[in-house]
């Protein structure tokens, strides 16, 4: 692939490309956009000449934003960037802070000066943000000021971060960079990027060990927002959009970022949401569509045991893990309304994979995005027949681009992205996720595919939640071991061990029973939520006390 023009004066993103016979094949029709497109732009100035100037855009920190405020405060940021910092275009920028307005302001004022946004957790310690900050070559960071120890920790040794800034997450416009921005004039000329310039290096999550760094472009950001979005939930200017997910992970930046401002709608930014109180925020700001993980949308269900007034909620979006079937089967009897699940990764962006509000069905992941094709492999790259569990493979619009890394090779084959998903799909065209394929549990000449064996553990009254892996059996190969956090008040005992084996046993083929059961207080998740399986295998994880 030819790439177009570049604004970036410092190439080192664009010299860090994978090989172009590495890249996997993109499928572009229908993603038609300008040479020269600023995706930060899109978002919010030309919302505003398009008329939605006086609208809410976001809304946070005791506070709502307009589009037009949104707009002239990411132009001053990104002035004091240019002007006072000498930032040039194609360096990257990392931002460290939990979802406020503030942080999105910083990314979108990033992305305007021409940056490459590097977005990390505030929970990060200093040597992981050390690494962070040596693969991507980091000069400069913003920082929420609550937040400084680590980084600035970090910037002390390190050869490359030589400048971290202080801005006010708290919505009090007292940071150094606050009040920087405050003597800037509202308008800016934004970099005029080109379309194939990186904007964000986004990194995985590392639930399966070590992280990598994803690279996209501009059009990447508006590609999965004119794609997925529009298609999957029918996006309109009176959306409301709500969700736990973090902006530094592509999950939520999409959902609560890029979606929302692309078709004018609004977005809630809250550092304090989380599964347990998510029921009540969306009560409280009328929310229309929500972006979370399987967990909180059962803690929601057990919310509208006690009450909880969830009729604004036109879509519901799940995501970060596999849903588990009784809980699709009890929301939707319980509001009428499906979960609408879907899969994409870090690599892709965003969904590729998705049910729609108006076509859902249970225990499927849906059919293919617009613009993508998705198929199902063997071993050798061929095509498998519905009903045959093979490899997820899937190209479109957007794909894996690695940060000089040598698993670009392992992610991208014959030009095809291979997520690391074991699939099948059946007759009418519908994708249906079986395991990770690093999941499926090999136990006396029978595949298992973990996650039926969570779904039917979850189905028991006892299960809060839990998580299933193979371990070695020196006479079956492996052996199904759940790993299972009890609900408040039962006793992770052998009388509830042999409960949930005969449980799984009456739901499932018996074959698939977890022959080892290990009682826990919590599973180990990633700062997105994903559960850390691979820390499950030899490790110790708390007991329930």
């Amino acid at each position: 692939m030819k790439l177009g023009p570049t604004a970036h004066q410092d190439t080192f993103t664009r010299d860090n490309l994978p090989p172009v016979e590495d890249w996997p094949v993109l499928l572009l029709d229908g993603f038609d956009y300008p040479e020269y497109l600023n995706a930060a732009v899109e978002l919010t100035d030309r919302m505003v000449e398009k008329g939605f100037g006086e609208r809410t855009a976001l809304i946070g920190a005791n506070r709502r934003y307009s589009y037009r405020q949104l707009a002239e405060w990411t132009n001053q940021l990104a002035a004091v960037l240019i002007e006072d910092h000498d930032l040039r275009p194609g360096q990257r920028v990392l931002i460290r802070s939990a979802n406020n307005p503030s942080m999105l302001a910083c990314w979108l004022a990033a992305v305007k000066a021409g940056a490459v946004v590097v977005s990390t957790m505030p929970m990060l310690r200093a040597g992981e943000l050390t690494r962070i900050v040596d693969k991507a070559e980091v000069a400069l960071a913003l920082c929420d000021t609550r937040l400084m120890g680590a980084l600035t920790d970090c910037a002390r040794n390190s050869r490359y971060l030589k400048k971290v800034i202080g801005f006010d997450g708290a919505g009090n416009q007292d940071g150094e960079l606050d009040r920087a921005a405050s003597g800037k004039p509202a308008s800016f000329k934004a970099v005029q990027t080109g379309r194939d310039d990186v904007a964000l290096l986004a990194f995985t999550s590392g639930s399966t060990g070590v992280a990598k760094a994803t690279m996209h472009f501009h059009r990447d950001l508006l590609i999965v927002a004119d794609g997925y979005a529009k298609e999957a939930l029918s996006v309109t200017p009176d959306d409301v959009f709500i969700g736990s997910p973090p902006l530094a992970f592509t999950y939520g930046l999409g959902g609560l970022a890029i979606f929302p401002l692309r078709f004018g709608a609004a977005t809630i930014l809250l550092e304090n949401i989380s599964p347990h109180n998510l029921a009540e925020i969306i009560r409280t700001y009328r929310a229309t569509i929500c972006f979370t993980a399987p967990t909180a949308y059962r803690l929601m269900l057990r919310a509208m045991d006690d009450g909880a007034d969830l009729s604004s909620l036109r879509a519901a979006v799940s995501g970060g893990e596999t849903l588990p079937a009784p809980i699709y089967q009890e929301w939707m009897a319980k509001t009428g309304k499906p979960i609408i699940e879907g899969i994409g990764s870090t690599e892709m962006l965003h969904n590729f994979l998705s049910n729609r509000i108006d076509d859902h069905h249970p225990g499927t992941t849906g059919k293919p995005v617009t613009g993508y094709e998705v198929r199902i492999v063997d071993d050798d790259m061929n095509e498998v027949p519905s009903g045959t569990l093979g490899k997820l493979a899937v190209r479109g619009p957007t794909g894996c681009r690695y940060l000089a890394d040598a698993r670009q090779k392992t992610y991208v084959r014959d030009g095809w992205n291979l997520t690391g998903d074991a699939f099948t799909m059946d007759e009418a065209g519908y994708f249906r996720f079986s395991a990770r394929t690093d999941d499926i549990i090999l136990s006396g000449g029978y595949n298992i595919a973990a996650p039926e064996v969570e779904a039917a553990l979850l189905s028991h009254e006892q299960v809060q939640e839990c998580a299933v892996i193979g371990i070695p059996d020196d006479t079956r190969g492996q052996i199904v071991e759940a790993h299972v956090v009890p609900i408040r008040g039962a006793h992770g005992d052998a009388v509830l061990a042999k409960a949930l084996q005969d449980h799984v046993k009456t739901v499932i083929a018996p074959y698939k029973y977890p022959r080892s059961i290990v009682f826990c207080a919590e599973l180990p998740r990633t700062e997105s939520g994903k559960i850390q399986r691979f820390r499950l295998k030899g490790s110790t994880v708390p007991q329930p006390g």
